[in-house]
């Protein structure tokens, strides 16, 4: 009697189990088997900061699926199993079994890489001490509460500036932590534009993070504990008692290189609109994988967990025998800073310019609903949008409430292909509570269109 079809899916969270989940709802006799070399499988690694920080209390919450759930739907969950092989010509996947070594060879007709990002680790001496943690994955979250249970420290540096670091800066304050946060360049969180991240700065400051050092971090030295106490940058040492490390992800890909699978120009697995990568039945979706950008119309990489389980889903369904294509991404994301949130989608201006596209963009300072209610909040949009053809780009905002909303409706008319023009039809809600008879996003854009949309760019009032 033949095997059935059996499909390995490599990953156990965001990607791998939507694409788990899916190829069972297209196929019910098809035996899946997802390997994780981690303990946990399926949550939200987006929760650990609030985990970290005692929002979320238990771990369990952030679970989306038990093992035993994927079980009872035939979907079969091997944690602390490492893929360490793939043998594209037997269709075979080597396993080691992490708790005794064994090693395994598993049959395979479809394979999904869903390897996910790893942290990127600095060349910097000291980062193998004692209280210097990435967040990563689960056991990063818990290995840091169980750090702060211990030892209790009092004064955390965090490196980096970017989503891990100002999630983390808002969580350790919380826990009543000294926070510093040193970040190489001179502007925190360079996914949006300076003017938009102008307000982070000013939130972190006032709630006592401490972003004075435009550093880098060239060492983490050690108590007579073993434990760290204070990092040394090129302007001097601060001292630390906890250190995260914010530096970044890449593409986790050495699987797939050493198979033989092609990579695309950005480091991460290269695949076509179908998720499929260059070797036969074998596909990738997630961080490790490229992401097709509508605005610039080639492949990129942004790493987030929207756009893994999208992928997920739609490999799976492949991998299933369906035929489905990713419609791409447009950049979309949004984090709370403390009181403040700030989102984007599309291009920057920056990052317009740096593909070669030329632009007009403009800054709007409004509020977040009718201004002359007395729970009004300041709110500023930005809008950008191809100079002479408005051809829309991006939009950005940052404010105390309904930035979310906006940057929603942006990325919404970048998906259809509205333009800077569709932008001011669009039939919004409006009630004063929650909105002006004109919102922001139509204001910034009749701006835009009143210049011509040949102009320079720059900061107006409504």
């Amino acid at each position: 009697m033949s095997r059935p079809r059996r499909f390995i899916v490599v990953g156990a969270d965001a990607a791998g189990m939507s694409a788990a989940s899916e190829a069972r709802r297209l196929d019910p006799d098809l035996a899946i088997v997802a390997y994780d070399r981690g303990g946990f499988a399926s949550y939200s690694q987006c929760g650990l900061p609030y985990l970290v920080g005692g929002v979320v209390e238990q771990r369990q919450r952030l679970v989306a699926r038990t093992i035993q759930e994927f079980a009872a739907r035939r979907i079969t969950v091997q944690l602390g199993h490492e893929v360490t092989a793939i043998d594209p010509a037997r269709r075979v996947a080597r396993v080691r079994v992490l708790a005794d070594g064994t090693e395994l060879e598993e049959p395979y007709d479809r394979l999904l890489l869903a390897t996910g990002a790893s942290p990127v680790r600095p060349p910097i001496p000291g980062l193998d001490l004692a209280g210097v943690f990435h967040l990563d994955v689960m056991e990063d979250a818990l290995a840091i509460r169980t750090y702060l249970r211990d030892h209790q420290p009092r004064r955390a540096v965090i490196v980096g500036g970017g989503y891990i670091g100002l999630e983390m800066a808002e969580n350790l304050r919380r826990l009543g932590l000294e926070v510093a946060l040193v970040q190489r360049r001179p502007q925190l969180f360079p996914s949006v534009d300076v003017e938009i991240a102008v307000p982070i700065d000013q939130e972190l400051a006032g709630h006592g993070v401490d972003v004075s050092r435009c550093d880098s971090v060239v060492e983490a030295c050690e108590d007579r504990h073993g434990r760290v106490a204070e990092v040394h940058t090129n302007k001097g040492a601060v001292r630390a008692d906890l250190v995260l490390l914010a530096t970044g992800v890449k593409p986790t890909v050495e699987l797939a290189s050493a198979a033989g699978i092609a990579l695309g120009a950005t480091g991460a697995i290269a695949v076509d609109e179908r998720l499929r990568t260059s070797i036969s039945d074998v596909f990738a979706a997630g961080d490790c994988a490229e992401h097709w950008h509508r605005l610039l119309g080639r492949p990129t990489w942004v790493p987030l967990g929207t756009t893994a389980n999208k992928q997920g889903r739609i490999a799976g369904r492949n991998a299933a025998g369906g035929d489905e294509a990713f419609a791409g991404i447009v950049g979309t994301a949004v984090v709370r800073v403390f009181d403040l949130e700030v989102g984007r989608t599309g291009l920057t201006e920056r990052e317009a310019m740096a593909a070669g596209i030329a632009c007009v963009a403009t800054t709007l300072a409004s509020t977040d609903h009718a201004g002359y209610l007395p729970d009004a909040r300041p709110l500023t949009v930005k809008l950008v949008a191809e100079r002479g053809t408005g051809r829309l780009l991006g939009g950005q905002a940052v404010g105390r409430g309904g930035v979310a909303k906006r940057v929603d409706v942006v990325a919404t008319a970048l998906h259809a292909g509205l333009s800077v023009e569709d932008l001011t039809r669009l039939d919004l809600a409006y009630a004063p509570p929650f909105n002006s008879v004109w919102d922001p996003v139509q204001v910034a854009a009749t701006m835009l269109l009143r210049r011509g949309l040949d102009g320079a760019g720059g900061r107006d009032s409504p």
